[in-house]
């Protein structure tokens, strides 16, 4: 019997006369971390967009669930969501910025909602911050804050949106580590859109790789397999690039 949380089927992405991917189909197991790969241009944070419901797709289908991207019968989202930036909102402390969640989607007390805030940052090594404001914090910190803020909710998935990107390399690895235990002690399932080889090796059991010449999907799978077996010489570009092989 099938695990899928994510089903992808025949998706269509682009923007304007330029097409990304004509016929984008995979799914994502329950309790894995997945990684979109590919070089600049391939149309990986546009597939992630289509996958979180902010772009329509040309065409296709994608399923979470079994349910088409959107809030639920009750309003609450049933994942969560990290950008690039983190987009933390500057004006509002670390505690405002995680309780946004639930004071949109929820009617808990405010009580009730620092519990859950303080529960989080816990669950992200950032106790004691919650009066601090993001420009206080260094940008890995940053990065905690938003995944925090992804899971007030208990969603079952997040997506992370170049996550390492902007960290320097100890703080990179120091969110991978993160990303891993929350994957190992919550059963988390992760998509996450990177290029960081080091990230990739270390936190993805699958993944899938993008092609803007073709527009299509040209490896799926494990990706240090990929990286140690694929002949197709876009995926031996893409993982031996400036001939740099990172072991896991």
């Amino acid at each position: 019997m099938s695990t899928a949380l994510v089903r992808v089927a025949h998706l269509a992405i682009g923007f304007g006369e330029t097409v990304l991917q004509e016929d984008a189909t995979f799914e994502v197991e329950q309790g894995t971390i997945f990684a979109i790969l590919g070089p600049s241009g391939c149309g990986k944070s546009t597939l992630l967009r289509c996958l979180v419901g902010l772009d329509e797709p040309r065409s296709g289908t994608v399923a979470i669930g079994g349910v088409e991207p959107g809030p639920t019968r009750s309003g609450r989202p049933r994942f969560g969501v990290t950008f690039q930036s983190g987009a933390l909102l500057g004006s509002l402390t670390v505690e405002e910025n995680v309780a946004l969640p639930l004071q949109e989607w929820t009617d808990l007390p405010l009580d009730a909602i620092g519990g859950i805030v303080a529960a989080k940052l816990r669950l992200v090594g950032l106790q004691r911050t919650e009066e601090q404001m993001p420009a206080e914090l260094s940008g890995g910190m940053r990065k905690r804050v938003a995944i925090a803020r992804a899971m007030a909710l208990e969603p079952d998935l997040l997506f992370l949106d170049e996550p390492s990107a902007g960290l320097d390399p100890v703080s990179a690895a120091e969110l991978d580590e993160l990303i891993l235990e929350l994957n190992r002690e919550l059963g988390l399932t992760f998509v996450v859109v990177t290029h960081d080889l080091e990230s990739i090796f270390k936190i993805a059991g699958s993944c899938i790789m993008l092609d803007r010449a073709t527009r299509s999907i040209v490896a799926r799978g494990d990706p240090r397999l990929l990286r140690d077996t694929s002949q197709d010489p876009r995926v031996r570009a893409f993982f031996h690039r400036a001939r740099q092989e990172v072991t896991p």
